[in-house]
């Protein structure tokens, strides 16, 4: 689903344009406006997902930099409705705000059959008037599953695609991924209907497999960018010296230390950081963060020469 089309605008439209374009759909599709038109529903279910996403600035943001398709495997439905009040915004379209019409995004449940008079997108339950207590639509959806993957900062920079073993309802599956470049800790990768089955004969849930990453042996990560230590000694770190430092992919550099390096300084490879996002095109920056190595045991020619150097003022 393409959003700015959904809404009619595009992304140089205002905050207000967007919400103005949205209201007149809400107005339009709304289920209590459309009882029993689920050609509707699946509308009102689209506008409100896209205005969701258009009308959060982080959200936005992301959206334009990765498209719809790469947004999608970073973002679940449940991190797309993140602080996202529906009833709020429709209550300022002036739809009311009435226990038969508010709406309720609850992610990581199943469809509902006999939903007393409420309606079901996304399997969430949305209120309004349609089905009685006696159950209408489709069967419910299986559950969805949540499992926990672990990806190491190679697969960061490279991507990846792993063979998953997931087991459901008393049964195994195997499940292939693949791990996008640049993928976040935290980040949810979703997998429509490779969730669990529906008890009732509906589709599939969905496998939402949350990121984590392992740590590395040399590098720590800060948001795009590589950190690596580097130990100096105190004369090196004085007088300047260089140093080779290797990037993840195993490109070698020497690296000039000036003198007068304090410990903790940071010396920058543009560039050879981590991708910005999927595509890779762009990437962040490698840093050497030095340490000024202090030796625990001084033999007697080395105390004397620092004890000289102490009481030049060094």
């Amino acid at each position: 689903m393409e959003y700015y089309e959904t809404l009619g605008v595009t992304k140089s439209s205002t905050p207000a344009e967007i919400k103005k374009a949205y209201r007149k759909l809400a107005l339009k599709y709304h289920p209590d406006k459309n009882s029993g038109d689920k050609s509707a529903e699946e509308k009102f279910k689209e506008i409100s997902e896209a205005y969701a996403v258009l009308s959060d600035a982080e959200k936005k943001k992301q959206y334009d930099t990765y498209g719809s398709s790469n947004f999608h495997q970073r973002y679940s439905q449940e991190d797309i409705f993140r602080n996202f009040d529906i009833n709020d915004i429709l209550r300022q379209f002036n739809f009311g705000g009435g226990a038969q019409q508010n709406v309720h995004f609850r992610s990581g449940m199943g469809g509902n059959g006999g939903n007393g008079g409420r309606y079901s997108f996304f399997g969430q339950d949305m209120g309004g008037g349609g089905c009685g207590s006696g159950g209408c639509g489709q069967p419910a959806k299986g559950q969805d599953l949540t499992y926990q993957v672990t990806v190491t900062l190679e697969d960061v920079m490279f991507g990846a695609e792993r063979n998953i073993s997931l087991r459901s309802n008393g049964s195994a599956k195997n499940v292939s991924v693949k791990i996008p470049k640049g993928i976040e800790e935290g980040k949810k990768l979703r997998l429509k209907e490779k969730g669990g089955a529906s008890p009732a004969g509906g589709p599939p849930g969905d496998l939402y497999l949350k990121i984590d990453i392992a740590p590395h042996n040399r590098f720590s990560r800060e948001g795009d960018d590589l950190v690596v230590e580097k130990l100096v000694s105190y004369s090196e770190a004085c007088l300047g010296t260089k140093v080779e430092v290797e990037t993840l992919e195993g490109k070698k550099f020497s690296v000039t230390i000036p003198p007068g390096s304090v410990n903790e300084s940071r010396l920058r490879l543009k560039g050879h950081g981590l991708p910005i996002g999927p595509l890779g095109e762009d990437r962040g920056d490698m840093y050497v963060r030095l340490g000024v190595a202090v030796p625990k045991e001084l033999n007697q020619e080395q105390e004397e020469v620092v004890r000289r150097l102490q009481e030049l003022g060094l």
